[in-house]
Protein backbone atom coordinates (compact mmCIF):
# COMPACT_ATOMS: atom_id res chain seq x y z
CA UNK A 1 0.00 0.00 0.00
CA UNK A 2 1.38 3.37 -1.04
CA UNK A 3 2.14 5.77 1.81
CA UNK A 4 0.63 9.17 1.02
CA UNK A 5 2.49 12.18 2.35
CA UNK A 6 0.01 14.99 3.00
CA UNK A 7 1.18 18.59 2.83
CA UNK A 8 1.10 20.15 6.29
CA UNK A 9 -2.18 22.03 6.70
CA UNK A 10 -3.88 20.26 3.78
CA UNK A 11 -5.51 17.51 5.85
CA UNK A 12 -9.22 16.76 5.99
CA UNK A 13 -10.93 18.18 9.07
CA UNK A 14 -13.96 17.26 11.16
CA UNK A 15 -15.24 19.71 13.78
CA UNK A 16 -17.84 18.16 16.09
CA UNK A 17 -20.69 20.57 16.87
CA UNK A 18 -23.33 20.98 19.55
CA UNK A 19 -26.54 20.64 17.54
CA UNK A 20 -27.92 17.91 15.29
CA UNK A 21 -26.94 19.69 12.09
CA UNK A 22 -23.88 19.13 9.90
CA UNK A 23 -22.23 20.91 7.00
CA UNK A 24 -20.11 19.25 4.33
CA UNK A 25 -17.56 21.60 2.76
CA UNK A 26 -15.87 20.84 -0.57
CA UNK A 27 -12.70 22.51 -1.81
CA UNK A 28 -11.62 23.38 -5.34
CA UNK A 29 -9.43 21.86 -8.03
CA UNK A 30 -5.71 21.85 -7.03
CA UNK A 31 -6.73 23.28 -3.63
CA UNK A 32 -7.10 21.68 -0.20
CA UNK A 33 -9.50 21.63 2.77
CA UNK A 34 -7.54 24.54 4.24
CA UNK A 35 -9.22 27.00 1.85
CA UNK A 36 -12.53 26.05 3.52
CA UNK A 37 -11.23 26.03 7.11
CA UNK A 38 -12.09 29.65 8.03
CA UNK A 39 -15.67 29.05 6.84
CA UNK A 40 -15.68 25.77 8.74
CA UNK A 41 -14.55 27.47 11.96
CA UNK A 42 -17.25 30.12 11.51
CA UNK A 43 -20.03 27.54 11.11
CA UNK A 44 -18.66 25.38 13.91
CA UNK A 45 -18.85 28.34 16.27
CA UNK A 46 -22.58 28.46 15.49
CA UNK A 47 -23.02 24.86 16.64
CA UNK A 48 -22.72 22.89 13.40
CA UNK A 49 -20.62 19.79 12.95
CA UNK A 50 -18.41 20.62 9.98
CA UNK A 51 -16.59 18.16 7.73
CA UNK A 52 -14.25 18.93 4.86
CA UNK A 53 -12.76 15.91 3.13
CA UNK A 54 -9.47 16.12 1.23
CA UNK A 55 -10.46 15.10 -2.27
CA UNK A 56 -8.34 12.40 -3.99
CA UNK A 57 -5.13 13.68 -5.55
CA UNK A 58 -5.17 16.92 -3.57
CA UNK A 59 -2.89 18.10 -0.80
CA UNK A 60 -0.14 15.60 -1.65
CA UNK A 61 1.61 15.89 -5.02
CA UNK A 62 0.61 17.05 -8.45
CA UNK A 63 1.41 13.57 -9.80
CA UNK A 64 -1.28 12.16 -7.49
CA UNK A 65 -3.80 14.61 -8.91
CA UNK A 66 -2.90 13.63 -12.47
CA UNK A 67 -3.96 10.06 -11.67
CA UNK A 68 -7.48 11.04 -10.53
CA UNK A 69 -10.75 12.05 -12.20
CA UNK A 70 -14.01 13.72 -11.23
CA UNK A 71 -15.41 10.24 -10.57
CA UNK A 72 -12.89 9.86 -7.73
CA UNK A 73 -13.63 13.33 -6.32
CA UNK A 74 -17.38 12.79 -6.35
CA UNK A 75 -17.08 9.33 -4.78
CA UNK A 76 -15.17 10.84 -1.85
CA UNK A 77 -17.68 13.67 -1.47
CA UNK A 78 -20.63 11.30 -1.68
CA UNK A 79 -19.16 8.89 0.87
CA UNK A 80 -18.64 11.67 3.40
CA UNK A 81 -22.10 13.09 2.75
CA UNK A 82 -23.69 9.68 3.35
CA UNK A 83 -21.75 9.39 6.62
CA UNK A 84 -23.16 12.71 7.77
CA UNK A 85 -26.70 11.85 6.62
CA UNK A 86 -26.53 8.70 8.74
CA UNK A 87 -25.59 10.74 11.82
CA UNK A 88 -27.52 14.01 11.60
CA UNK A 89 -31.10 15.16 11.11
CA UNK A 90 -30.07 17.97 8.77
CA UNK A 91 -27.06 18.06 6.44
CA UNK A 92 -26.03 21.08 4.38
CA UNK A 93 -23.40 21.25 1.65
CA UNK A 94 -21.22 24.12 0.41
CA UNK A 95 -18.64 23.82 -2.34
CA UNK A 96 -16.04 26.18 -3.79
CA UNK A 97 -15.27 26.20 -7.53
CA UNK A 98 -14.94 22.54 -8.59
CA UNK A 99 -16.30 21.74 -5.13
CA UNK A 100 -19.34 23.75 -6.18
CA UNK A 101 -19.93 21.33 -9.05
CA UNK A 102 -19.67 18.41 -6.63
CA UNK A 103 -22.16 20.20 -4.36
CA UNK A 104 -24.56 20.57 -7.29
CA UNK A 105 -24.41 16.83 -7.93
CA UNK A 106 -24.90 16.00 -4.24
CA UNK A 107 -27.85 18.39 -4.06
CA UNK A 108 -29.44 16.63 -7.03
CA UNK A 109 -28.75 13.08 -5.85
CA UNK A 110 -28.87 13.01 -2.03
CA UNK A 111 -31.35 14.32 0.59
CA UNK A 112 -29.32 17.29 1.82
CA UNK A 113 -31.25 20.17 3.37
CA UNK A 114 -29.73 23.16 1.52
CA UNK A 115 -26.74 23.85 -0.72
CA UNK A 116 -24.39 26.76 -1.34
CA UNK A 117 -22.42 27.06 -4.58
CA UNK A 118 -19.37 29.35 -4.30
CA UNK A 119 -17.68 30.48 -7.54
CA UNK A 120 -19.04 27.39 -9.28
CA UNK A 121 -17.90 27.20 -12.93
CA UNK A 122 -20.32 26.82 -15.80
CA UNK A 123 -18.40 29.14 -18.13
CA UNK A 124 -14.67 29.62 -17.60
CA UNK A 125 -12.51 32.60 -18.52
CA UNK A 126 -9.72 30.62 -20.23
CA UNK A 127 -10.40 30.78 -23.97
CA UNK A 128 -8.35 27.59 -24.49
CA UNK A 129 -10.97 25.45 -22.71
CA UNK A 130 -12.79 24.34 -25.91
CA UNK A 131 -9.45 23.07 -27.26
CA UNK A 132 -8.55 21.09 -24.15
CA UNK A 133 -9.10 17.66 -25.73
CA UNK A 134 -6.31 18.51 -28.17
CA UNK A 135 -4.08 20.81 -26.13
CA UNK A 136 -3.74 18.45 -23.14
CA UNK A 137 -1.37 16.29 -25.17
CA UNK A 138 0.98 19.26 -25.59
CA UNK A 139 0.32 21.39 -22.53
CA UNK A 140 0.55 19.22 -19.42
CA UNK A 141 0.38 22.02 -16.86
CA UNK A 142 -1.14 25.48 -16.72
CA UNK A 143 0.43 28.17 -14.51
CA UNK A 144 -1.61 29.61 -11.66
CA UNK A 145 -1.59 33.24 -10.60
CA UNK A 146 -0.53 33.84 -7.02
CA UNK A 147 -2.69 36.08 -4.84
CA UNK A 148 -2.10 37.59 -1.44
CA UNK A 149 -4.97 36.85 0.96
CA UNK A 150 -3.45 38.93 3.77
CA UNK A 151 -4.55 37.57 7.16
CA UNK A 152 -5.85 34.32 5.61
CA UNK A 153 -2.80 33.57 3.44
CA UNK A 154 -1.82 30.58 5.61
CA UNK A 155 -5.00 28.82 4.47
CA UNK A 156 -4.09 29.09 0.78
CA UNK A 157 -2.51 25.66 0.29
CA UNK A 158 -2.60 24.51 -3.32
CA UNK A 159 -0.45 23.24 -6.13
CA UNK A 160 1.56 25.92 -7.96
CA UNK A 161 0.29 24.73 -11.33
CA UNK A 162 -2.76 22.99 -12.73
CA UNK A 163 -2.46 19.61 -14.48
CA UNK A 164 -4.53 19.44 -17.66
CA UNK A 165 -5.07 15.67 -17.80
CA UNK A 166 -7.86 15.55 -15.15
CA UNK A 167 -9.56 18.60 -16.65
CA UNK A 168 -11.35 16.49 -19.25
CA UNK A 169 -13.27 14.75 -16.49
CA UNK A 170 -13.85 18.04 -14.68
CA UNK A 171 -15.46 19.51 -17.79
CA UNK A 172 -17.54 16.36 -18.17
CA UNK A 173 -18.84 16.97 -14.64
CA UNK A 174 -19.41 20.63 -15.50
CA UNK A 175 -21.52 19.68 -18.52
CA UNK A 176 -23.49 17.17 -16.47
CA UNK A 177 -24.31 19.93 -13.97
CA UNK A 178 -25.05 22.42 -16.73
CA UNK A 179 -27.28 20.24 -18.89
CA UNK A 180 -28.95 17.90 -16.40
CA UNK A 181 -28.35 18.14 -12.67
CA UNK A 182 -29.30 21.76 -11.97
CA UNK A 183 -32.82 21.10 -13.21
CA UNK A 184 -33.12 18.12 -10.84
CA UNK A 185 -32.40 20.05 -7.64
CA UNK A 186 -35.46 20.58 -5.45
CA UNK A 187 -33.88 22.14 -2.34
CA UNK A 188 -33.09 25.78 -1.45
CA UNK A 189 -29.80 26.94 -2.99
CA UNK A 190 -27.49 29.89 -2.44
CA UNK A 191 -25.18 31.08 -5.24
CA UNK A 192 -22.21 33.30 -4.38
CA UNK A 193 -20.11 34.86 -7.13
CA UNK A 194 -17.53 37.60 -7.61
CA UNK A 195 -18.07 40.03 -10.48
CA UNK A 196 -14.33 40.65 -10.89
CA UNK A 197 -12.63 37.24 -10.81
CA UNK A 198 -10.46 35.79 -13.58
CA UNK A 199 -11.22 32.05 -13.37
CA UNK A 200 -15.00 31.70 -13.71
CA UNK A 201 -17.12 33.90 -15.93
CA UNK A 202 -19.60 35.67 -13.63
CA UNK A 203 -22.47 34.75 -15.94
CA UNK A 204 -22.05 31.22 -14.58
CA UNK A 205 -23.92 32.32 -11.45
CA UNK A 206 -26.84 33.66 -13.46
CA UNK A 207 -26.98 30.44 -15.47
CA UNK A 208 -27.09 28.36 -12.28
CA UNK A 209 -29.80 30.60 -10.82
CA UNK A 210 -31.95 30.38 -13.95
CA UNK A 211 -31.51 26.63 -14.48
CA UNK A 212 -32.36 25.52 -10.94
CA UNK A 213 -35.68 23.73 -10.79
CA UNK A 214 -38.62 26.05 -10.20
CA UNK A 215 -39.47 24.04 -7.09
CA UNK A 216 -36.23 25.13 -5.41
CA UNK A 217 -36.02 28.52 -3.71
CA UNK A 218 -32.79 30.24 -4.72
CA UNK A 219 -30.76 33.32 -3.98
CA UNK A 220 -27.86 34.89 -5.87
CA UNK A 221 -25.38 37.12 -4.02
CA UNK A 222 -22.72 39.14 -5.85
CA UNK A 223 -19.36 40.34 -4.49
CA UNK A 224 -17.52 43.31 -5.95
CA UNK A 225 -14.07 43.25 -4.34
CA UNK A 226 -12.96 39.61 -4.28
CA UNK A 227 -11.40 37.09 -6.62
CA UNK A 228 -12.20 33.45 -7.25
CA UNK A 229 -11.47 32.09 -3.76
CA UNK A 230 -14.27 33.91 -1.96
CA UNK A 231 -13.64 31.99 1.27
CA UNK A 232 -10.23 33.64 1.72
CA UNK A 233 -10.52 37.01 0.02
CA UNK A 234 -11.29 40.43 1.46
CA UNK A 235 -15.08 39.89 1.63
CA UNK A 236 -14.83 36.49 3.33
CA UNK A 237 -16.70 37.61 6.46
CA UNK A 238 -19.69 38.67 4.35
CA UNK A 239 -19.49 35.36 2.49
CA UNK A 240 -19.54 33.41 5.76
CA UNK A 241 -22.50 35.40 7.08
CA UNK A 242 -24.51 34.89 3.90
CA UNK A 243 -23.99 31.13 4.10
CA UNK A 244 -24.71 30.92 7.83
CA UNK A 245 -27.85 33.05 7.54
CA UNK A 246 -29.08 30.99 4.57
CA UNK A 247 -28.57 27.68 6.38
CA UNK A 248 -30.28 29.04 9.49
CA UNK A 249 -33.42 30.30 7.73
Amino acid sequence: MKLVRIIEGAESFLLEGKNNKAVLLLHGYTGAPSEMRPLGDYLHALGYTVSCVRLPGHGTSIKDLEATTATDWYAAAEAECLELLARFNSVYVAGLSMGGLLAIKLAAKLPVKKAAFISAPIFVQDKRAPLLAFLRFFIHYLPKHKKNYQELQEYCISYAKMPTKPLMSLFKLLNECKNQLLAEIKIPCLILQSKTEHTVQPRSAEYIYNKLAAASSRRLVWFEHSGHILTLDREHEAVFKEIADFFAE
